[in-house]
């Protein structure tokens, strides 16, 4: 089986950013992006979702975190899309209800090859310490603008910001580890009826 490894780089004037992902991995994160909680949430996505990631990031976070968010967001979107491949063989489809005490959220999940967000969450402050909880979504839009996949996330409750934002995260690396396990009654088929994804 070939791996399913990918290495990104993304260099702007905003920003300077190097992604590997690995999507048979085994949870591990190395990750120095100057934007703690971000970590703190990718560190989720890995042990959960089964995948290893290292990213390196430069940002003008003196300004904010927006554009470095965002870029890490379109960088581990184009890993994604180069480690998925044809996607011949993947169950395709993943999703994952995560609680954390009284939070619950939902991801939902199609490698389509359409980029699509439906972003239904809302937090009940504005900041998560430092971290502005608008960049949540910027983080998302460009993740699925550049894997090329539909995406649904669901707050369905919560009170406390820090656990909406970590059962979102742990749904969505527990959604893709169920998208792109291998589905071995199509091991040589495209999971489509176009035959391209």
């Amino acid at each position: 089986m070939a791996d399913r490894i990918a290495t990104v780089e993304r260099n702007t004037a905003e920003t300077r950013i190097s992604v590997m992902l690995n999507l048979d991995g085994s949870g591990r994160a190395e990750l120095n992006t100057g934007v703690p909680f971000l970590e703190h949430m990718l560190d989720q996505v890995c042990r959960h979702g089964m995948v290893d990631l290292r990213i390196e990031a430069e940002g003008d976070v003196h300004i904010d975190d927006h554009h470095t968010v965002e870029d890490i967001g379109i960088t581990v979107g184009q890993a994604l899309r180069e480690a998925v491949g044809d996607k011949r063989g993947i169950v395709r489809y993943g999703h994952a209800y995560v609680p954390l005490d009284e939070a619950l959220s939902r991801v939902v999940m199609d490698f389509s090859g359409r980029p699509g967000l439906t972003w239904q969450v809302e937090f009940p402050r504005a900041r998560i310490g430092a971290f502005d909880v608008d960049l949540f979504r910027e983080f998302f839009q460009g993740l699925v603008n550049h894997a090329a996949l539909t995406l649904h996330v669901d707050n369905l409750r919560g009170a406390n910001a820090h656990h909406v934002a970590e059962t979102v995260f742990k749904a969505f690396g527990r959604a893709l580890r169920a998208a792109v396990a291998r589905d071995p009654a199509m091991a040589d088929v495209v999971p489509s009826t176009k035959g391209a994804l």
